[in-house]
């Protein structure tokens, strides 16, 4: 348990992680709020737009996170992140003023997501970074799986809050709480102590330094695997805010606080993965290709469950094995890429986890609307277990992974890749190993 929440014994780490995890509340109590107002208030339970202003949100993802990066490889992390967390509050307020106001229509909600886009393509690579100013190189591993706890806590909270506020007062009022919620971040960020943190390396300015930070993850087979993976999974499986909405509404005919409670499940399971990612040392890709096909298969296991709290309980293992594989890709890229690049490729680890949803949720939500709810869960099944098979096919192929296993004495399952042989092999010579050896291939 005290390797699970090592890097709280940073005085700057814990308040960032209160303040975020308020601002996470109100994130997710927001997603609720927004996908309910479309689907039962400015539409007639429309999954296309729901699946519409799902993807405007995450447009600008797909468009500006090479730049984003960029600019958070270049400018000072702590005072952007104070001005893109103020922005979003200031978008939920005037969305939440126009919804109390009566005068909402679906266009402007489309705008409204469109614009928190925008700032959160900014904000996305500057926050994932951040993080390593706040921890030594070491522990970030378990800063990141703490991250992850406290966005997937936030989880476990918002969506059950949203839905009985919902229920209670509205969506209005949902908006205007989460945009006093980034107050929380904000007030931490200013009152970090400067001395403490360890301020990574700043690009100074240069022509082709965003084809640079492409360029350098071309030239890593390790990254490459985890981004295509990722990225169909996040095109296709990780639509909970569209999927759960339609299942809810079309498959078992619920109302707003059962919708609320299918996300509060969803994030046991997750909160579950993020406890277990903060005690691993060291991630790998394998994990990153294994939760991807346990999560397809749950997925699709969910698609057929007849009643509602079948399908609920399901979200619990979805959860999990979703969270493993974005907890395990996240710390695997940071942790392979140099310092000064480390902004440009997790803005384009960002452009692909997040900016996939643009691509594949219009398209979910035209398989809900055409086909039913059941094949739109399915195809996020069926696309993750796809794309986990044939990537552990290349990586078998190409980096020479051998699977071993034993049924009998002691039953086990290993997996031998180019990072244990090279253990093997100077433990074998009486060398000791260093950590910062990149193998030939990553595993």
């Amino acid at each position: 348990m005290r390797r699970t929440f090592h890097s709280l014994r940073y005085f700057n780490y814990r308040l960032w992680f209160a303040g975020a995890l308020v601002a996470n509340i109100g994130t997710w109590m927001q997603r609720v709020a927004q996908d309910w107002l479309v689907l039962t208030v400015l539409t007639d339970n429309s999954g296309f737009a729901v699946g519409v202003t799902t993807g405007l949100q995450f447009l600008p993802i797909l468009l500006l996170s090479p730049y984003a990066g960029l600019l958070a490889d270049r400018l000072p992390r702590r005072g952007m992140l104070m001005f893109t967390q103020g922005a979003m509050g200031v978008l939920a307020l005037g969305l939440g003023l126009l919804v109390l106001s009566g005068h909402a229509v679906l266009w402007q909600v489309y705008g409204f997501a469109l614009l928190l886009g925008v700032v959160s393509a900014l904000d996305a690579p500057v926050r994932q970074t951040f993080v390593a100013e706040m921890v030594p190189q070491e522990d970030l591993p378990n800063a990141v799986g703490l991250n992850s706890t406290s966005f997937n806590a936030a989880r476990l909270i918002g969506p059950g809050s949203a839905g009985l506020l919902i229920a209670l007062v509205g969506t209005g009022w949902v908006f205007i709480i989460n945009a006093a919620s980034f107050a929380a971040t904000i007030l931490a960020l200013l009152a970090m102590r400067v001395a403490e943190l360890h301020e990574l390396p700043h690009t100074a300015r240069g022509k082709g330094q965003v084809r640079e930070g492409i360029r350098y993850v071309r030239r890593r087979s390790d990254i490459v695997t985890v981004l295509v993976v990722v990225g169909v999974v996040g095109a296709f499986g990780l639509n909970f805010q569209m999927t759960s909405a339609v299942m809810a509404r079309e498959a078992f005919g619920v109302g707003a606080t059962e919708y609320g409670i299918l996300g509060s499940i969803l994030a046991v399971g997750s909160l579950t993965g993020a406890l277990a990612a903060a005690r691993r040392r060291t991630p790998r890709v394998r994990i990153v290709v294994a939760s991807a096909l346990a999560f397809g298969i749950a997925m699709l296991a969910q698609s057929v469950m007849p009643t509602y709290w079948l399908y609920a309980v399901l979200c619990m293992p979805v959860g999990f094995f979703a969270l493993t594989m974005l907890t395990a890709a996240n710390t695997t890229v940071q942790l392979a890429t140099a310092p000064s690049m480390r902004g440009r490729v997790m803005a384009l680890y960002m452009m692909v986890v997040m900016g996939t949803t643009p691509i594949g949720a219009p398209i979910v939500g035209a398989i809900a609307e055409g086909l039913g709810p059941r094949w739109a869960v399915g195809a996020g099944g069926v696309a993750s277990v796809l794309i986990a098979v044939a990537a552990a096919v290349w990586v078998k192929r190409h980096w020479d992974v051998e699977v071993r296993y034993s049924l009998r004495h002691r039953p086990h399952l290993a997996m031998v890749g180019p990072r244990e042989r090279f253990a093997q092999a100077t433990a074998q010579a009486g060398v000791e190993p260093t950590s910062g050896h990149q193998s030939g291939g990553p595993d």
